[in-house]
Order: structure tokens, then C-alpha cells, then sequence
């Protein structure tokens, strides 16, 4: 009924681009922030910095990464080193933490105009497992997952999150590391083997093989299938409802 093997107790989703359709907010906040500082660095500096790319750099550097995470690996790719600094940083304060809430800063403002919207049979797919007796947890590397479920009322069809807040709590590394997938697991009381890992990015699917998860979905929004399949997606489908 749902497109999963019959040995799979429990669902662990990412949120943006597998249950929401929360990709747009962020590659645009990742944008406004990445290309703000590059422009200010290449003032001072004088180095030819050129800006973020949506459609290779959000996919290569930054979709299913923890916010530092992401801050981090992209500058690399510009030859940029930050100082960490703390969590609590402010905008502009030249660390990768700062820039990292800049960009959470700009895309909460734009959950707030805008609102979140479902990806296609998300609900659908989470009332079908809900009826199927399966759990249902939220594994993402947003902060703001939290909001995100709540703006769209698909948090009452989630059993448990472990999101970037959790995450930074329990000092969990970010995907493509398993931790917070194998955390989801414990959370849901089940066995990694057990549980299907549903993801949209690179980074996360390759989690949910590391993990050795009992099934790993992966949902193609961004034309990346191939990519998902090398990465190690048992299956791939365009969104949630084409399982059903």
C-alpha cells in the first residue's frame, strides 16, 4: 500500500523537499546571505569571488548539511576559512556561525510572508503510514523544522523530530554522517534495518546507506535521480504520493 519492503517498521523523513516544499526559502536565503559576504570579502580583498550558484552549488555544497556545515563547505570551495565562533553569533560578525544565522535570519522572515507549502502527497503518504501502524519521525537538518510542521499542520502526523536544534544539543554530525537517521531509529524503537530513510539530497541518501537502513527512498525535486541512485537510493520517485 505504501511501497515499502514488508520488514519496514518505521519512517524516518528529511522535511525540505521530501514532506515540504521549503527548497525555494532556503536556496534563496543561502543566496542572499552567500552573495552579501562575497561581495563585501571581494572589497577588502580585491579577489575575483564569483557568486552562488542555485543550481550547482546548493546541491553540492549545502542541501541536507547541518547550517555550519554547509557555511563551511561552501566557502572552501571559494578558498574562504572563517574563524567557528559560537552558535549564538550575530550577523555579521565574520564567523561561520554569524553567516550561518544570517541566512536562518532571512529565511524565517520569508517563512513568515510566504507560509510553507506541502510537497504532493506528503499528507497523503503520512496519513497511509500512520494507518499502516509504521512511526514516523522527522530527520532534518533544519532549525526551523519545527515551524515548518506547524505552518502546515503535517506535525500531527509526526511521532518525533530530530532537527538541527536536536541535533546541536546532543553534538550529532550533520549528514551525510548517519547520526541523526540512526538517532530517528532510536527514537521510532526500532532496529536501523527496520527503518526506510526518505531524502531528496545527495548527502542525506548517502547517510541512509552509511546507517545500513532497511530501505532508503529517494525523492527526485531538483533533477538529481541519477545522482540519488549513485548515492545509494533503493528507489527513486519524483515525490511521496507516487509510492501510493
Amino acid at each position: 500500500m505504501i511501497g515499502l519492503p514488508p520488514h519496514i517498521q518505521a519512517c524516518l523523513f528529511d522535511l525540505d523537499g521530501v514532506l515540504t516544499s521549503t527548497t525555494r526559502l532556503h536556496i534563496g536565503a543561502w543566496k542572499q546571505a552567500f552573495d552579501d559576504f562575497l561581495r563585501k570579502r571581494a572589497e577588502e580583498t580585491g579577489d575575483d569571488l564569483y557568486p552562488f550558484d542555485p543550481a550547482a552549488d546548493y546541491t553540492r555544497y549545502v542541501d541536507g548539511r547541518r547550517r555550519a556545515d554547509g557555511v563551511r563547505t561552501f566557502l572552501a570551495s571559494r578558498g574562504i576559512e572563517l574563524p567557528e565562533g559560537d552558535p549564538a553569533d550575530a550577523p555579521g560578525m565574520g564567523t561561520v556561525n554569524a553567516l550561518g544565522n544570517l541566512k536562518n535570519t532571512i529565511v524565517v522572515a520569508h517563512m513568515d510572508t510566504e507560509g510553507v507549502d506541502e510537497r504532493p502527497g506528503a499528507r497523503a503518504y503520512l496519513q497511509a503510514a500512520e494507518k499502516a501502524g509504521l512511526r514516523r519521525v522527522v530527520v532534518s537538518s533544519s532549525a526551523n523544522a519545527a515551524k515548518a510542521l506547524a505552518l502546515t499542520g503535517l506535525d500531527r502526523l509526526i511521532e518525533a523530530r530530530v532537527d538541527g536544534v536536536v541535533a546541536r544539543e546532543r553534538d550529532l554530525p550533520g549528514k551525510p554522517d548517519p547520526a541523526t537517521f540512526l538517532y530517528g531509529a532510536e527514537l521510532a524503537g526500532v532496529d536501523p534495518a527496520s527503518a526506510a530513510v526518505f531524502e531528496d539530497a545527495v548527502a542525506g541518501v548517502q547517510a541512509g546507506r552509511a546507517g545500513a537502513f532497511g530501505f532508503v527512498v529517494g525523492i527526485d525535486d531538483a533533477g538529481q535521480a541519477d545522482a540519488l541512485r549513485e548515492a545509494g537510493a533503493d528507489i527513486v520517485v519524483p515525490d511521496l504520493g507516487a509510492l501510493l
